[in-house]
């Protein structure tokens, strides 16, 4: 295979004694600090596409409230398995401990890169904020007023609030609600672990919105797309020319 000019001429330069191997490495050195630039400002067409793809199917009216979570595997499960039915927000409460500014990247933790996470130190402010997004707020409790998962309508805007994993959700939160569901079973221990019952709730919203046509037209708005451009890395040249402006 016949070598590049740059790279002949590296060899050149390497082979012509050592008088010119400092000239050498920092030549190197120039040469693939300038090709790591030109791929941090490049997208390629498949990656892009990709993207543009997801935010289309990015839902606005669907999220998760995880309430006292303190198991990182727990988090990063959730996030993981938000963005892969396309929410885009999750909300996060914690009274007990300092809130996060990073999150692990083993059992999906990478995911929190492409969510929006909003932290709140107590369940009021939270709650307040979700007022303002959604509909309808649930929390996960087993109790004589509780209705089934699969009895929620969830082609409206609803938010779903999962407790600590040992003590569940909190009185407040529940106060704070619209109501509770379960998801129902019929073994000996009547839980699931926090991240498993997240899944099996948001995949039944996901069942819902996707025969409602809910992933076939873009949810989140014109604002919010341009905001995740940036934050996903977009360029200029990389945003479709009829949303430039």
């Amino acid at each position: 295979m016949k070598p590049s000019f740059t790279e002949g001429f590296l060899i050149s330069v390497f082979l012509s004694g050592p008088a010119n191997r400092l000239s050498f490495n920092i030549l190197v050195s120039i040469i693939v600090n300038h090709n790591f630039a030109s791929i941090e400002n490049s997208m390629t067409p498949e990656r892009r596409e990709k993207l543009l793809t997801v935010l289309q199917k990015r839902q606005n009216n669907l999220t998760v409230v995880l309430e006292n979570v303190f198991d990182p595997h727990n988090e990063t499960a959730v996030m993981r398995t938000c963005d892969c039915v396309g929410i885009q927000d999750i909300f996060i409460i914690n009274n007990r401990k300092p809130p996060k500014r990073a999150w692990g990247f083993r059992s999906g933790g990478s995911a929190k890169k492409w969510l929006t996470i909003h932290q709140y130190t107590n369940a009021e402010d939270c709650f307040k904020e979700l007022r303002t997004m959604y509909s309808k707020v649930l929390t996960t409790h087993l109790g004589n007023d509780s209705v089934s998962l699969y009895d929620i309508d969830f082609t409206e805007s609803i938010a779903l609030v999962f407790g600590n994993e040992r003590f569940g959700v909190s009185d407040e939160a529940r106060a704070l609600s619209d109501g509770n569901f379960v998801i129902p079973q019929i073994g000996i221990i009547q839980s699931l672990n926090i991240s498993v019952a997240c899944a099996v709730s948001i995949y039944e919203a996901y069942r819902q919105k996707e025969l409602a046509g809910h992933y076939n037209k873009q949810n989140l708005p014109n604002e919010k797309i341009h905001e995740l451009y940036n934050e996903w890395g977009f360029k200029q040249q990389d945003i479709p020319a009829e949303e430039e402006n």
